[in-house]
């Protein structure tokens, strides 16, 4: 059960604080001069545009901006088809993951954040996604004792447009979706389960949604709202605590050779998956295409993994990095005596590979004559060592990898087309992580905890304009490069900070696509993306930053004025001030008492 968040807070505290966070009343008790974490301008920052790949984030959560008309009609057609309560209990279901992970958002980005708005941000998020306008009424809560009472209004719920337009006013309430996001949402904060129950709703005449939330146990029998989160005939679901848990579709996580993960939740990465689980029982010759540092070898190493062969040896070959007088010795063997040096017989990769799995990375850079020996290897299942005179039998699966166009190679006469036919029995294409940038937050969550373990680092994650940077990047080392840019950023980073551009970037240019974030008007505004880190500069920006009468830099003023720039800009509120800068708020509030500043309480 996850730790809970809140103190108790009182409906009088929070006549005060909506007051506030609607732009009206003083400042927050408690919240050191300001609005406590997270605000609504916190929250809208955590939602951006990249219209140019096609994709909007809502921090490292890919969402979609759908004409609320379409969702009737699928909510009319899941009513139609599968009736009135199959269609409830899916779309309740629906929306408790999305109110699930609204809450992890919240929990991740704001550990800190102020007791009510983080129980709060809830309500502002479902209106950021366009959902529904919240109102509270009446809020208590007490996670030492349990107690949790909440009442609020709904003010223009699409779910209610959707459904008078379909099927006029009712006898039922009809915001589905909407209280499964509320249950979900304060399940995931509380660590128990939060049930809302809709006691007044537009869809039954009434002039605004009022709903009740209360912890299942304050509302005695629960069994008819555990009906609709009850997965039945849908989805697999397990108990976590007094909470069901649904299991949506988690991410593809498969343990490879060595230790490795490949990890990944996007449409094109599942695809390859579906596809190395269809072979890998067989005895087929597979032939992995993409771009260097898509993940070749660790997709080799899983096959085998969960082929027959197994328990074999899998022997892996980098074509590239034997030079061309030595391949036939190193996949065939050679015999004592063959040439000069050669003082004791020595198996090739092949005889190594005998009942398992070789896999012969970079093929497209052998030799002509490397590649019609390799050709007869596998057309007989036998192999020769060089200076031998007997052949030996061997059972070997082959997988091979390359990063070039292996068709337009035999086209240029630089590949044997007999070759080429006996490797491309079942192809494999590996997308470029551009192509799955569904993917990256979940990679960066991987290598960030895989390196902070080697490295025996503590990190708390990545800034905002981080995460950002990394959706928009095209990565042309694809994972490769990413995995070198985390594990820089973890080496770099302060000891309990979080990753910041800086901590990663080197060479690195991060003007690959467009990005558009929520200006405080509500349109779209343009993002500044971190200028690309040049080897010269350091030398440009201590110039631009020393005096220039002297030619000298006062560090330790300029690490005051950009402290005091910081929490002047956070509106005194030292946890939002010390994000922007990189650090915790207890390292802010450390050097800002060094410096002698009264604002470090």
């Amino acid at each position: 059960m996850s730790k809970p968040l809140l103190s108790r807070v009182s409906l009088a505290e929070v006549s005060r604080r909506t007051g506030a966070l609607m732009g009206r009343g003083e400042p927050v008790p408690g919240g050191e001069g300001a609005q406590p974490s997270p605000r609504l301008a916190d929250i809208t920052e955590c939602l951006f545009f990249s219209p140019g790949d096609g994709r909007i984030w809502l921090n490292d959560q890919r969402m979609v901006l759908m004409h609320s008309a379409s969702m009737g009609t699928l909510r009319r057609e899941l009513i139609e088809t599968l009736g009135l309560e199959r269609a409830r209990g899916l779309l309740t279901r629906t929306g408790y993951e999305s109110g699930a992970r609204d809450a992890q958002l919240v929990r991740e980005r704001w550990p800190d954040g102020g007791l009510f708005e983080v129980f709060m941000a809830g309500t502002k998020l479902h209106a950021l996604e366009g959902v529904v306008k919240v109102e509270p009424v009446a809020y208590e809560i007490d996670p030492d004792s349990g107690h949790y009472h909440g009442e609020f209004l709904w003010h223009h719920a699409s779910e209610d447009d959707e459904h008078i337009q379909a099927y006029g006013v009712g006898t039922e309430p009809a915001c589905w979706m909407q209280l499964g996001y509320a249950m979900g949402y304060v399940t995931g904060m509380m660590g128990r389960l939060v049930v809302f129950r809709e006691v007044e709703c537009r869809s039954m005449g009434a002039q605004r949604c009022r709903v009740v939330g209360k912890t299942a146990e304050a509302w005695g029998d629960v069994s008819e709202d555990l009906r609709y989160l009850n997965a039945q005939d849908f989805l697999a679901t397990r108990t976590h605590g007094n909470a069901p848990r649904a299991v949506l579709g988690t991410p593809a996580l498969a343990r490879a050779e060595g230790g490795g993960d490949m990890v990944g939740v996007s449409s094109a990465f599942k695809a390859a998956c579906h596809m190395l689980s269809r072979v890998a029982p067989t005895k087929a010759t597979v032939l992995f295409t993409g771009e260097s540092g898509v993940g070749k070898e660790m997709f080799a190493a899983t096959l085998h993994r969960i082929s027959p062969r197994r328990e074999q040896p899998f022997v892996a070959v980098n074509c590239a990095a034997i030079p061309e007088n030595l391949v036939e010795s190193e996949l065939f063997g050679v015999e004592r005596g063959a040439f000069t040096g050669a003082t004791v017989s020595r198996p090739g990769r092949f005889e190594r590979a005998h009942g398992g799995t070789l896999f012969l990375d970079e093929i497209g850079t052998l030799s002509l004559v490397s590649q019609g020996k390799l050709l007869r290897a596998l057309q007989q299942g036998e192999i020769e060592r060089v200076g031998g005179s007997r052949t030996v039998a061997v059972d070997v699966r082959v997988i091979a990898a390359t990063n070039v166009d292996l068709r337009a190679e035999v086209q240029a006469g630089r590949f044997r087309e007999d070759l080429f036919y006996r490797l491309d029995v079942y192809p494999i294409h590996l997308p470029r992580l551009r192509e799955r940038r569904e993917d990256i937050p979940l990679l960066m969550s991987h290598f960030l905890d895989l390196y902070a373990r080697l490295h025996g680092r503590r990190l708390l994650g990545y800034t905002p304009r981080a995460v950002k940077a990394l959706l928009g990047y095209a990565f042309p080392g694809n994972i490769r490069e990413l995995q070198n840019m985390v594990e820089r950023g973890v080496i770099s980073a302060e000891e309990g900070g979080v990753i910041d551009l800086p901590h990663m970037l080197r060479r690195e240019h991060m003007v690959d696509g467009e990005q558009f974030g929520i200006s405080s008007a509500g349109g779209l505004a343009a993002m500044d993306h971190a200028p690309a880190m040049q080897d010269t500069a350091e030398e440009d920006l201590l110039e631009r930053l020393a005096d220039p009468q002297t030619g000298t830099l006062d560090l330790a003023a300029l690490e005051r004025r950009l402290m005091s720039e910081a929490v002047a800009s956070a509106g005194q509120n030292l946890s939002a001030a010390a994000r922007r800068l990189g650090l915790t708020r207890a390292q802010l509030a450390y050097r800002l008492r060094a410096a002698g500043d009264s604002a470090a309480g």
